[in-house]
């Protein structure tokens, strides 16, 4: 399961750089009257990724808890898919940019593939959650299911303030100057 963590680990590096440089730095999606959509796309992403990351790091999900785990896992992957179409509808990625995305893809499919065998695991359990510690490493996906919650927080107000800003004739306009 080590092996499956630190590959987490690694995508939510990836997915904190993406956020950090891209959507907040470079993009400035947040303030970008076009962005609603893909930030609650964003938001509802960040969302599943708490479950994942606070989840996994302390808890198992054995017998028929196994399915909503797949659920939240499977949902991650509708909406990565929607959200790379909503970008392609509103607005032109950076080549780095783009990259990233599809070395995350990548690297969310080789996690999947690491954590695939426990699932089969875990299935074949009693139903409940089972307590997992895996030292250092839980509380660094502990601090991260904080943050992308966080996260998700953020891109849900921006969602909404950009839609009210747009509705005012404000769009593209900071909170300080409007």
């Amino acid at each position: 399961m080590m092996n499956a963590l630190l590959v987490l680990l690694v995508l939510a590096l990836m997915g904190a750089a993406d956020t950090f440089y891209y959507h907040e730095w470079k993009l400035r999606l947040p303030k970008t009257p076009t962005a609603r959509d893909e930030l609650r796309l964003h938001a509802a992403r960040d969302f599943a990724y708490a479950i994942v990351f606070g989840s996994l790091a302390w808890s198992t999900w054995n017998g028929i808890m196994i399915w909503p785990l797949a659920c939240v896992l499977l949902f991650e992957i509708v909406v990565t898919l929607t959200d790379f179409i909503e970008e392609d509808r509103t607005r032109k990625l950076p080549a780095g940019e783009r990259v990233m995305h599809a070395v995350m893809g990548i690297t969310y499919g080789v996690f999947l593939s690491l954590l695939f065998p426990y699932a089969v695991r875990w299935g074949r359990l009693s139903s409940g959650f089972g307590a997992a510690n895996y030292g250092v490493l839980s509380w660094i996906l502990t601090l991260f299911a904080a943050g992308v919650f966080t996260s998700g927080l953020r891109d849900l107000i921006a969602s909404n303030n950009v839609a009210t800003r747009a509705s005012r004739g404000l769009a593209g306009k900071s909170v300080v100057e409007s």
